[in-house]
């Protein structure tokens, strides 16, 4: 993992195309914003997580379905 320190305004660029801002601190908050292309999905960590388990949940059924038909 690599580790930076950013101060307010300043930035962090991920493979040309990718840009993260931080915003603003708050106390223990840091507010950043994400700029990336729009084929990109960016989301915050228990999102994704909730996602990739829905899509598991969906291929089990999706597979549990054709074994039934068969």
């Amino acid at each position: 993992m690599l580790v930076l320190s950013r101060k307010k305004n300043e930035s962090i660029v991920i493979n040309d195309d990718i840009t993260i801002v931080v915003v603003e601190i708050r106390g223990d908050k840091v507010r950043l914003g994400v700029e990336a292309p729009k084929e990109v999905p960016v989301h915050r960590r228990e999102v994704y997580e909730a996602i990739k388990r829905n899509e598991m949940a969906r291929d089990k059924d999706a597979a549990s379905e054709a074994g039934a038909a068969e």
